[in-house]
């Protein structure tokens, strides 16, 4: 069946919003709250730059955001993980009635929290001189870089990278093999997810450091976040930071479900229901609620440890993608090669930096 070019752009849009979602999961939302309260301007500046360079190129999302669901809406924790996981549940069947339907619905989950969190920006009213000088000469230190790179393993996670290659596999009969007009199309909705949820952390961190570093306040919480907000910046605030980080908790366990089935049965080769691997990924979220354990901190360390991950999905991926006998004439570009291999040598340093750090050395 013969398709029209914006038929097949509709078609072809909406594998990078998927990714995109994960860019701004729950657990984004939190930490970057905190981030935000503890850094101020010219870290906030600096840490939404370099996400911006590198996203070009644990517990996991559908687990710890229960916690941040719980501190907005007053649900017992226990009982906020299982309906979460129902709400999911309700989300993934949509994709039995078509993939792109499954697109839209995520893709309006993200549009809710960019429209939130540009309220959120309005209200603050930040500093923009100090946002631009931190750009330009950001301000880090040694106590950073536990930030840093919790920061982009909150953002950058290595499972995106094969969820985002599986992604495209649905349109292969729909688009008719044009493989050339679909490779362009990929890279304009790459382009646009990804400078789109660049906009967004940016402006969840810029928020953060204008309501809470600017006022003297160090939230350690989001139920914190969300009492705060309310008498700096008035209920309007309030209400769109908990809308936000309900759309982006049940639109990141959805995708971050996706991912794992996807990893599971490209590396396994075992196949079972989406539905069954949604019950798998719940009970890492379930232990931490049941054994009582702070969940800022397990939240902060498991970015650490996907920013340990991410070289093990990166280096092999770009080991394969420059080699022509594999690849054919779809082989790696030199520039991007070269751009590639300079970010995950970039991730490499900070990963360095911070093991140096806690050995005791300093900077």
């Amino acid at each position: 069946m013969a398709v029209s070019p914006a038929a097949m752009a509709c078609l072809v849009t909406g594998a990078a919003q998927l990714v995109r979602r994960l860019e701004l999961s729950a657990r984004v939302l939190r930490y970057e709250a905190w981030v935000g309260s503890a850094a101020g301007m010219g870290m906030t500046a600096f840490l939404s730059g370099a996400l911006c360079w590198v996203t070009e190129g644990g517990p996991g999302p559908q687990g710890l955001f229960h916690a941040g669901i719980i501190d907005v809406t007053g649900l017992a924790v226990m009982t906020a993980a299982l309906l979460t996981g129902v709400c999911v549940f309700l989300i993934l069947l949509v994709e039995q009635y078509g993939f792109r339907n499954l697109e839209l619905v995520i893709m309006g989950l993200v549009a809710i929290i960019g429209v939130a969190y540009a309220i959120e920006v309005f209200l603050v009213h930040p500093a923009w001189g100090a946002i631009g000088r931190g750009v330009v000469v950001p301000e880090v230190n040694s106590s950073s870089i536990y930030v840093v790179v919790g920061m982009l393993g909150a953002t950058v996670m290595p499972h995106v990278v094969y969820l985002h290659s599986a992604l495209v596999q649905p349109r292969r009969e729909t688009t008719d093999h044009r493989h050339t007009w679909h490779r362009k199309m990929a890279l304009l909705d790459v382009l646009v997810a990804m400078n789109g949820a660049w906009l967004v952390n940016s402006a969840m961190v810029v928020m953060a450091a204008a309501a809470f570093f600017g006022h003297g306040l160090n939230v350690e919480s989001i139920r914190e976040a969300h009492s705060t907000l309310e008498p700096l910046l008035g209920g309007l605030a309030a209400a769109a930071f908990a809308i936000a980080l309900l759309a982006s908790g049940l639109s990141s366990s959805t995708v971050g479900t996706m991912a794992g089935q996807v990893i599971i049965e490209g590396f396994l080769k075992i196949r079972f229901s989406i539905f069954l691997r949604r019950l798998l990924t719940m009970i890492p979220a379930l232990v931490v609620i049941a054994f009582g354990l702070d969940p800022l901190k397990i939240l902060i360390l498991s970015q650490v440890v996907l920013s340990f991950c991410l070289p093990f999905a990166l280096i092999p991926l770009l080991m394969l993608t420059r080699r022509r006998d594999v690849m054919g004439i779809h082989v790696n570009k030199p520039w991007t090669n070269l751009l590639a291999w300079a970010t995950t040598t970039a991730i490499l340093a900070l990963n360095a930096l911070l093991i140096a750090q806690a050995l005791g050395a300093s900077f």
